[in-house]
């Protein structure tokens, strides 16, 4: 079972701006090939570090929150801490790239 909730434009505020510790957000397609590839990282991230909200939302389905943030490339990983972006990153990444990004 996956512990990384999916979440739209409508949840946004209250699970990720109103959240009370850091979130990370991933920006994915599920026909996207790098987004598959990190996906079960996002999964151990989100398992070894239960300090930390994890979310993804579908850019397809919810392209006013990519405009919002100005992604142009999925996958995107939003660090947000307080309703505020705190770091980004584009495209798919190691898990020790992953953990180094949310160590910030």
């Amino acid at each position: 079972m996956s512990i990384v909730k999916e979440i739209n434009a409508d949840e946004f505020e209250h699970e990720v701006n109103q959240a009370n510790n850091k979130v990370l957000v991933d920006f994915y397609a599920p026909w996207c090939g790098p987004c598959k590839m990190i996906a079960p990282i996002i999964e151990q991230v989100a398992q070894e570090n239960p300090e930390l909200k994890v979310v993804k939302v579908n850019a397809d389905n919810n392209q006013a929150l990519m405009a919002q943030f100005g992604i142009r490339g999925i996958p995107t990983l939003l660090l947000v801490n307080e309703g505020e972006v705190i770091a980004t990153q584009v495209g798919a990444a190691t898990l020790a790239q992953t953990n180094t990004f949310i160590s910030q």
